[in-house]
């Protein structure tokens, strides 16, 4: 055997020996952070990163690193020294087990407590030992002349002292050793659950119907157990690849430095990978068991597009008519979209993370007035945002099978998979308002299609869609009317 294999030998002896030994424990509590960052994803995943001063001995020294996450997943975490120092990891554990009045019961089975016995009538309290047998659905205990279930409303126990593994508060405990004493700067990272946020936009529509003034939100929720103040606090947004049920400990290295921020800007946003970061620009403190809302975004007079859209369905071009009264065909409701381009141009221009954009309007007394909501995926810079608010009250479609036969013999009938059909149908638009409105009908037309005769020039916008803008009078009435042959 080497010189050398022998002192690694000796050395690794001697911290098994020293593990042996049970070194005095040090604790570190959440006050002590110097600094503290938090990293939110969407799927109740979070990264934290801590920064603690911790006094060490050179050689064997057990840290209690107090105030982690209660979801943590320790099998995450690292503690790396800053500088020249270097320190051995040895052993880590993670105390979830937390002190209660139950868990403290449960922990004393088999062992003598103190019941306290307080007489109702004057006060007076009298003591007795016992032996704690059970504590399944109820305690069991047994005195020196008989066994009892329960405790009386007037009976509490007293015990020495708390057993040394129950925590009053999360704690990740780490084994380590060092090659020197003193003060050490460490940062300690780790993944938990927990962590959940959401971004939501609120739109003000104009009275005129032709911008829109939009804030965006992140709502934050933590229930990880630990509280977080002067946080330095980013999301990202995406779909963040994850192995189930393990995590990789490397996900730990992916996180960037935060950019320079603009003061004029709530959050600053930034490409990270194939995701995108968001970084507040101040610190915030995340408090357990709280939802906080802070600032996305600001843009006024943003230019907007209203849409009157009637949108078909295939399988009315196999049925035909339904409904109670065919002979009046089936009525259409007529969607009201609003769209926006994501762009600079607008005072927008960056990923807006997906969410729920709630759109308001101000009727004719200046009062807000809520008229509609939509959901959005995560939407890139330059694209259009879509927002599908109800359907239109004053405007409506009438859709009606006029005529069908089949080109081989006239027979009338419905649409079978490979015959060749013509079929002429009828949609009436109505327009109860003071205003002309102009509506986009899509008709997803099956098989192979081709417009014979209509009485508005189509567009074919996709191998099944046909659409017509159709402009319609105020108060008043148009008919869309069309011949197609179908060759299923």
């Amino acid at each position: 055997m080497t010189k050398n294999v022998l002192a690694a030998v000796l050395a690794l002896a001697a911290g098994h020996a020293a593990l042996a030994a049970d070194p005095a424990e040090t604790v570190s509590r959440g006050e002590d952070r110097e600094s503290v960052a938090v990293t939110i994803y969407n799927d109740d995943l979070a990264l934290i990163r801590e920064t603690r001063k911790v006094p060490l001995n050179a050689g064997i020294n057990r840290i209690a690193l107090r105030d982690v996450s209660a979801r943590i997943m320790p099998q995450t975490a690292t503690l790396v020294a800053r500088g020249d120092a270097v320190l051995q990891l040895l052993e880590q554990n993670f105390d979830y087990d937390l002190l209660s009045g139950e868990a403290l019961l449960a922990k004393n089975v088999g062992k003598r407590v103190t019941t306290i016995r307080t007489n109702p009538a004057n006060g007076e309290e009298t003591r007795e030992e016992a032996t704690v047998l059970a504590n399944n659905d109820g305690v069991v205990l047994q005195y020196a002349d008989r066994i009892e279930t329960g405790l009386p409303a007037n009976v509490r126990l007293a015990y020495g002292d708390v057993p040394a593994n129950l925590r009053d508060r999360p704690t990740l405990t780490v084994d380590l050793q060092s090659g020197q004493a003193g003060e050490q700067t460490v940062d300690l990272a780790y993944l938990t659950g927990g962590f959940s946020w959401q971004a939501d936009y609120v739109a003000s529509l104009a009275s005129d119907e032709k911008t829109v003034n939009l804030a965006g939100w992140v709502t934050l929720d933590n229930q990880s157990g630990t509280s977080y103040d002067n946080a330095t606090l980013q999301l990202v947004a995406g779909d963040v690849g994850r192995v189930q049920p393990e995590f990789d400990s490397m996900m730990l290295r992916a996180a960037a430095p935060a950019a320079a921020l603009e003061k004029s800007a709530p959050m600053a946003e930034e490409s990270l990978f194939e995701y995108h970061l968001y970084t507040l620009n101040r610190p915030t403190t995340l408090k357990n068991n709280q939802k906080k809302q802070v600032s996305l975004l600001s843009a006024a007079n943003v230019p907007v597009n209203k849409e009157y859209r009637l949108q078909g369905a295939e399988y009315w071009y196999y049925n035909g008519l339904s409904g109670d009264s065919p002979e009046l065909g089936d009525k259409r409701k007529v969607d009201v979209l609003v769209e926006f381009k994501n762009e600079e141009a607008s005072q927008l221009g960056i990923a807006l993370p997906k969410g729920i954009v709630r759109v308001y309007k101000n009727d004719s007394d200046n009062r807000t007035q809520f008229i509609g909501e939509d959901r959005i995926d995560h939407t890139a810079k330059n694209d259009t945002v879509r927002l599908k608010l109800g359907s239109a009250f004053d405007v409506n479609g009438i859709w009606k099978m006029v005529d069908a036969k089949r080109t081989d013999n006239g027979k009338l009938g419905k649409l079978i998979n490979g015959e060749q059909f013509e079929a002429t149908y009828s949609i009436e638009l109505s327009n109860a308002k003071k205003e002309a409105v102009t509506v986009k009908v899509v008709e997803p037309i099956p098989g192979d299609w081709s417009i014979e005769e209509e009485t508005f020039k189509h567009e074919k916008v996709g191998a099944n869609l046909a659409q017509w803008q159709v402009p319609v009078p105020a108060d008043g009435k148009v008919e869309l009317k069309y011949k197609v042959r179908i060759k299923l």
